[in-house]
């Protein structure tokens, strides 16, 4: 049976064990969770100040979320290199370091905008060799468990940020502030990941070491195509981002309406995040157990966004913000953890890369459209959100992207 260290099995030892290289990585995403979801808490109502209409708002933080996704195509074939996973990782962190406190020296719209897409940028370059990592380390200790783990140590940060920035533009009136205290943990992370990599040079080797998984993915041609069920989850997750709100719009909605003031959104999106780490915690559990199929929550906590969220009640629209941080813990933590187990081994770099790249393309034709459905119609768009979401429904129960049992071998 597959262990939570190393050193049983036919591979080398690594130099720590698999929990903890899960726990010191969760460590560092939780200190650059707190630079970039700290920024994210604000950045509807940021732009908002600086003359960004909704439109612009939804498109940007939809673009950014695009960057973040799609050029994971790009950067996941190269995560195919193990060599350059580390490189990739370090990388993409210390542009998210360096882009967001920027934001608190700027007052040019179009800089700020640039910002806020160089910093998703960041994400796109680490996130497929970060995920690839995770998944070796995941191979002794449960992909499920793994990446459940390290989602929950990632809120930790997401709700620290938020609540940093709050504090700071209470005290001074206007976000730059906010923005450059965010420099010290992201300063903070970087020194840990460069210890990290010392550490644990390969983390292939935790999967060298684990036991094989009867029936499993092996390793197998760096060539070898995605089967089709890999397609078909791909498919469905894509349908169901297409109708998934940013929360760059659901924040400007709070300030623009009054529902909210400005210093009190980056504490809804804190408590947001807490509601995140709780569900990616139970839904990786549930993962491990009933596979894939713990995935039906997500279009219905999706279609609930919009009409709770773009409410002009203050009480319905926390709600919204915080069914949409439910499935935002449902979608990066088990989402991804499907992934390892539906692709070659071999090639989970690119299947990260291109799995993303079609969600990240559909989120961002679903920004738009929701873009315009918000000033044209709040009703139209909360039904147009929840038949995308029942379509996304109906793709899962017909094409079956779940037909495997829990941790997906077929």
């Amino acid at each position: 049976m597959p262990t939570s260290g190393s050193a049983a099995g036919k591979g080398p030892a690594a130099p720590m064990t698999a929990i903890r290289f899960i726990l010191v990585f969760g460590i560092v995403s939780a200190l650059m969770d707190m630079v970039y979801e700290g920024a994210r808490s604000v950045t509807g109502p940021y732009l908002g100040a600086l003359g960004a209409s909704a439109l612009l708002v939804s498109v940007v933080t939809g673009a950014g979320e695009a960057v973040a996704l799609v050029l994971r195509l790009v950067f996941g074939r190269l995560a195919d290199r193990p060599g350059l996973r580390w490189a990739l990782a370090i990388s993409g962190y210390a542009l998210t370091a360096v882009s967001v406190p920027l934001l608190g020296i700027t007052d040019a719209l179009w800089i700020a905008s640039l910002m806020v897409l160089a910093e998703r940028l960041g994400k796109a370059v680490r996130s497929p060799a970060k995920d690839t990592m995770l998944a070796e380390a995941g191979s002794a200790l449960g992909q499920g468990k793994a990446f459940a783990l390290h989602e929950a140590l990632d809120q930790v940060g997401a709700l620290l940020g938020p609540l940093l920035v709050g504090a700071a533009l209470a005290l001074s009136g206007s976000y730059g502030p906010g923005f450059l205290l965010l420099a010290v943990p992201g300063l903070a992370a970087m020194l840990i990941l460069f210890w990290l990599r010392r550490r644990v040079p390969d983390p292939a080797l935790y999967e060298d070491a684990a036991d094989p998984v009867p029936g499993g993915p092996g390793p197998v041609s760096g060539n070898a195509p995605m089967p089709r069920q890999y397609w078909l989850y791909a498919a469905f997750s894509s349908l169901t981002m297409f109708g998934y709100a940013t929360f760059g719009l659901l924040s400007f909605h709070l300030v623009a309406t009054g529902l909210l003031p400005p210093a009190v959104v980056p504490v809804l999106y804190a408590a947001a995040m807490g509601v995140d780490a709780v569900a990616a915690l139970a839904s990786g559990w549930l993962f491990d157990r009933v596979g894939l199929k713990v995935l039906l929550v997500l279009p219905i906590l999706a279609a609930a966004v919009p009409w709770l969220g773009f409410s002009n009640n203050t009480a319905f629209a926390v709600t919204g913000v915080l069914v949409w941080g439910a499935a935002m813990g449902v979608q990066e933590s088990t989402m991804r953890a499907g992934v390892a187990g539906l692709a070659p081994a071999a090639r989970r770099g690119s299947a990260y890369g291109m799995f993303t790249a079609c969600y990240g393309l559909a989120w961002l034709a679903g920004s738009f459209l929701i873009g315009v459905l918000y000033e044209y119609s709040i009703p139209a768009l909360a039904v147009t959100v929840t038949a995308v979401q029942a379509a996304a429904l109906v793709v899962f129960a017909v094409v079956r992207p779940h037909a495997v049992g829990p941790g997906l071998q077929p």
